[in-house]
């Protein structure tokens, strides 16, 4: 039976401005991420530097416009120093965050120099957990100072001679964690982040600053923690973070294509607090959201921790390789919409990761690669959606899950691009056995047609994408779908369990 939805879409109805690098990832030094990952020097697609060309080209595709590095967990303990310098001569080390051993072969300026590579910016975290203020000016100094100091004579003596420039840094990772190698109470964390974001704005006063928020909504101390630690750092920093991840451990898919609702109410709560918190202070600023961990993450988890405790110190063994299902693909989905929708308050959000670690992109070592189902989502997000938010209307049937009420069947964002004269609707039906006539009005868009309809789609809500298989769901473009009733009105068809982006184009 063919449900039916209405969505209206107005002109001046604006959310706000698209920030490109809600398109963002993350790489840590963790499993396969970075070596046997991005970093392959023995591979035949290997460039001069040990990247690997086929991985790059992937990454570019995906138009990752800013990567988070080198943590995650990791940071917390970490040495900086050991990754810069002849390769040789680098340390090896004990992590304790994941219990392998870091060869530091790739480190600050490879990993700035593989960025350039892929034209994405690169937003580096500093270690808040064993060590503070003075480690995190030297950090800075080295990588953006231009020369006549220590440090930045020191980067050009390593061979480069001009400043990574790097603009965007996050103030530690994740400190409200017991798991965290230097784990701090709000106070604590407060106090050490503000006076670590004063110095380094002393020293380059073009940074913007990510204050830690909450690893997840599920920690007791949320919200207390960012408003605790905002009324800190308020002054001196530009984002709060937000860590968020989905499982499906119990298979119940139509309670797990509503997860997003809780990205909902966390991105809303936290930009209600950060308004307290500006008003507290009589403020005039406000502070941005930064989603800088988000991503579904469950079906390895107990490999994980069973090589971790059980085979510990190995140099980067597969850990948290998740291997993506199409209705991942579904939730990456509405978690994109999610962000489109707060298009004003979230201006950076990096998925986690980027390859083989939690990631779209899946490698063999010495062999091929893949894109996996959430890939697809990410990629059309990050092509089309570029331009000007705006704010639906939608009537939708709902239902009602295990953890959830009045879940609406359609959830949808549009992307107005101005410049290309395009508006794009991105939408997934989450009925997992009706189709769903959408009834769709498009106002002050009169002039606008139908270019194209891709679907992603699955009768196997477990389908996957492997290297033996990597087609096994793909994007398609749906013909005959938009029935045109004139003046801007359509009736769009979407499939049962759907990802859907329908692309209009003003007629000339």
């Amino acid at each position: 039976m063919t449900q039916k939805a209405r969505v209206t879409i107005e002109r001046s109805y604006t959310i706000g401005e698209v920030d490109k690098r809600i398109y963002g990832s993350f790489v840590e030094h963790l499993g396969r991420g970075i070596y046997n990952g991005i970093y392959e020097p023995t591979h035949k697609e290997a460039d001069e530097h040990g990247f690997r060309k086929d991985v790059a080209s992937l990454v570019r595709e995906l138009g990752i416009s800013v990567v988070r590095y080198p943590g995650g967990n990791f940071v917390s303990s970490y040495r900086w120093e050991d990754g810069i310098g002849p390769v040789e001569l680098r340390p090896r080390r004990l992590d304790l965050a994941w219990r392998t051993l870091e060869t530091n072969e790739v480190g600050v300026n490879e990993f700035a120099s593989w960025c350039r590579g892929i034209g994405a910016e690169p937003m580096l975290a500093v270690n808040l957990g064993t060590r503070g203020i003075e480690a995190a000016l030297d950090l800075l100094e080295y990588c953006n100072h231009p020369a006549g100091t220590y440090w930045s004579d020191l980067r050009i003596r390593h061979g480069y001679r001009d400043p990574h420039d790097i603009k965007i840094w996050c103030l530690g990772n994740e400190m409200d964690g017991v798991w965290q190698v230097g784990h701090k109470t709000p106070q604590e964390y407060g106090r050490l982040a503000v006076e670590t974001a004063r110095a380094m704005k002393r020293l380059d006063p073009d940074i913007q600053l990510v204050s830690c928020g909450s690893s997840h909504t599920f920690m007791e101390t949320f919200p207390e923690w960012e408003a605790e630690t905002l009324l800190h750092t308020y002054d001196a920093v530009d984002y709060i973070s937000l860590h968020q991840y989905f499982d499906n451990e119990d298979g119940d898919t139509a309670n797990f294509l509503a997860r997003s609702l809780e990205t909902e109410h966390f991105i809303k709560t936290v930009i209600a607090v950060c308004d307290y918190v500006k008003a507290r202070k009589r403020g005039k600023k406000d502070i941005m959201l930064c989603f800088d961990e988000w991503n579904v993450w469950y079906h390895s988890k107990k490999h994980d921790d069973n090589q971790m405790m059980s085979n510990p110190w190995q140099t980067s063994p597969p850990l948290l390789e998740d291997i993506y299902t199409f209705e991942d693909a579904l939730v990456v989905g509405c978690m994109l919409i999610t962000f489109l929708k707060h298009a004003d308050r979230l201006k950076i959000a990096c998925m986690a990761q980027l390859v083989n670690v939690i990631a779209p992109i899946m490698t063999q070592h010495g062999g091929g690669v893949c894109r996996q189902t959430i890939y697809y989502p990410f990629l059309h997000a990050s092509k089309f959606g570029r331009g000007t938010a705006l704010k639906p209307i939608i009537v939708s049937p709902r239902y009602d899950s295990k953890d959830y009420t009045d879940v609406p069947y359609i959830d949808t964002a549009a992307v107005h691009n101005e410049e290309a004269e395009e508006l794009t609707l991105f939408a997934v039906n989450r009925s997992l056995e009706d189709p769903v006539a959408v009834s769709c009005y498009l106002r002050g868009f009169e002039d606008y047609t139908v270019a194209e309809h891709i679907v992603l789609e699955s009768e196997d809500l477990k389908a996957a994408n492997t290297l033996a298989n990597p087609n096994a769901v793909v994007p398609h473009v749906r013909q005959n779908s938009c029935v045109s009733h004139g003046k801007g009105e359509y009736t769009i068809e979407l499939q049962k369990a759907s990802w859907n982006v329908i692309r209009f184009k003003k007629a000339h």
